[in-house]
């Protein structure tokens, strides 16, 4: 998990000379028109809270964030134009301090280890509610990172396994699509003995006896998608 920054809360001060903490300033991405709505209202109607902007695809969020600056973005995890791990990675390469909660219908085991891994604080379901989608944004405004109980567990058990490599993963995405091991030594111009032992390496790490149990344990975990096979 990201390690909490100590930021206090931006504070202005009105024309009679006293301080107040100011909204926290939100943008909402969701390609979802009516769910967009809906968190607005929710949080137009909470102290302390302001949406100051709304995105419907990824490469709008990042835009946004550019122009807008928010203190704390939502994030929905699969969206036009660029997915939410695209857009957690981009908008941390521009600012290591942003502020990322993804809330999402999602909660395959590799989008979640990706997405916080890419930098995301926090990550919670739609179905979240009120009370603690304000004390997740609360949180991930200080700094601090918030994930579902249910989240947690499926977070911990990814961490407790092997991580697969960048080419594992890969190959894994061949081999849901049906190729063999020399159709796969093609593809990257090696021979079917090193695709082989790359198999091998994958099988053992995911903790499966074939190609079949792997596909089958990838598609149910999120690491391979369906639209990929």
């Amino acid at each position: 998990m990201t390690k909490e920054r100590n930021t206090a809360p931006a504070r202005q001060r009105h024309t009679d000379g006293h301080a107040t903490e100011r909204s926290i300033r939100i943008l909402v991405a969701d390609d979802h028109l009516v769910y967009r709505i809906g968190i607005r209202n929710l949080l137009g109607s909470e102290h302390g809270f302001e949406v100051v902007g709304e995105a419907s695809d990824g490469a709008q969020a990042i835009e946004l964030f550019r122009g807008l600056r928010p203190d704390v973005v939502l994030l929905d995890l699969r969206m036009p134009q660029k997915g939410g791990i695209e857009v957690v990675r981009a908008i941390r390469k521009e600012a290591a301090d942003a502020r990322i909660l993804i809330v999402t219908s999602y909660q395959t085991e590799e989008e979640i280890f990706q997405v916080l891994n890419a930098g995301a604080l926090g990550y919670i379901l739609k179905d979240t509610g009120r009370e603690m989608l304000i004390k997740a944004i609360r949180a991930v405004h200080a700094g601090k990172g918030w994930i579902s109980p249910s989240i947690q567990r499926q977070f911990a058990d990814r961490v407790l396994r092997q991580p697969l490599t960048a080419r594992e993963l890969e190959v894994l995405k061949l081999l849901a699509r049906g190729l063999t091991n020399r159709e796969i030594a093609s593809v990257y111009g090696i021979s079917p003995s090193t695709v082989k032992n790359q198999v091998s390496s994958l099988l053992a790490k995911l903790e499966v006896s074939d190609r079949t149990e792997a596909v089958s344990f990838c598609l149910a975990r999120g690491i391979v998608q369906p639209e990929e096979m």
